[in-house]
């Protein structure tokens, strides 16, 4: 049953997708961890594809503008800039709209570094980021077999928003 303009949707899903090249001379960050590797990812901002990928997500789930929209590559201000404030404000928006993040589920696709090793810090800075327990993101990496994209890191994902009551208590009224 479609919705009117005075209901608000019980549950929204976001997708989110980025890609940066690997680039010498560049400190490497992953879902807002710093790692140790040769090469970083070239980007306007720190080049954090997962954190991106993530605030696209957010932004997706409450149809408001994407990232490049929010903060442009053509803007100076944005040059070097910690992804941390990107994903900030789309979860402001995200808060303002009446929703907050129920799970987030990313796949990492990139040849080195291993990701395993420091996943659990990735989990759980993804965890206090968006304000949710750590058994609530979900994160796989992959290599790029075939893909010819080894120079390159890429995120996809899909993340759950519930819609909450004026006191921040999830809604679960309309549910069966």
């Amino acid at each position: 049953m479609p919705t009117t303009n005075n209901q608000k949707q019980t549950i929204r899903i976001g997708h989110g997708f980025d890609s940066h090249e690997f680039r010498p001379g560049i400190p490497l960050k992953i879902g807002g961890i710093a790692l140790e590797h040769d090469k970083g990812l070239g980007g306007h901002s720190d080049g954090d594809v997962l954190l991106h990928a993530i605030t696209d997500a957010l932004l997706g789930a409450i149809a408001a503008p994407d990232i490049g929209a929010l903060f442009p590559p053509s803007d100076s201000k944005w040059k070097g800039a910690d992804s941390v404030i990107f994903l900030q404000e789309a979860l402001k928006r995200v808060r303002d709209g009446g929703y907050v993040v129920a799970n987030v589920d990313a796949s990492l696709i990139l040849t080195a570094p291993k990701i395993g090793p420091h996943a659990a810090a990735i989990r759980m800075r993804v965890a206090e980021l968006l304000g949710i327990r750590s058994d609530c993101v979900g994160l796989k990496a992959k290599t790029p077999e075939g893909l010819g994209t080894d120079g390159t890191a890429i995120a996809h994902v899909v993340l759950l928003l519930e819609r909450t009551h004026r006191q921040g208590r999830l809604d679960r009224s309309r549910r069966p």
